[in-house]
């Protein structure tokens, strides 16, 4: 085993390193959050009377996830919500949650809106997944 001289000095290679590790803070003293993942799915006449396009309610014919995380006596200005391809960090001054989602996200596009009635975050990702005989379009 050769170990290239740049990188002599490295003791671990960066694919054994889990994506979403270096936003774990295990001596943080705040407490998580609340939560629950939902999974959101666009369907048509075609589907629901019809089944022609071959898509069923499990979350492989799913586009989008969307996580609510409930922050109670948060302001929006103190939230800061970090997305990667598979992590969701989110950090208020009581609360921090970093969620490994269950699938790889466009961490692009996106959106978020805080409900300040019901102090929840609402997180809205689009699921990047390959094409398939089921998600094709």
């Amino acid at each position: 085993f050769q170990v290239k001289s740049e990188t002599r000095k490295t003791i671990w290679n960066t694919e054994e390193v889990p994506e979403g590790s270096e936003f774990d803070d295990t001596w943080d003293p705040r407490e998580q959050p609340e939560y629950e993942i939902l999974f959101k799915q666009s369907v048509g006449t075609e589907d629901v009377f019809f089944g022609m396009t071959g898509k069923d309610p499990s979350t492989a014919c799913c586009e989008d996830i969307v996580i609510k995380i409930k922050l109670p006596e948060t302001k929006y200005s103190d939230i800061t919500l970090d997305i990667q391809d598979k992590v969701l960090d989110l950090r208020t001054p009581k609360k921090k949650l970093l969620l490994h989602l269950p699938y790889p996200v466009n961490s692009k596009e996106g959106r978020a809106r805080f409900l300040s009635e019901e102090e929840i975050l609402e997180v809205t990702l689009r699921v990047s997944r390959q094409f398939d005989f089921i998600n094709f379009a």
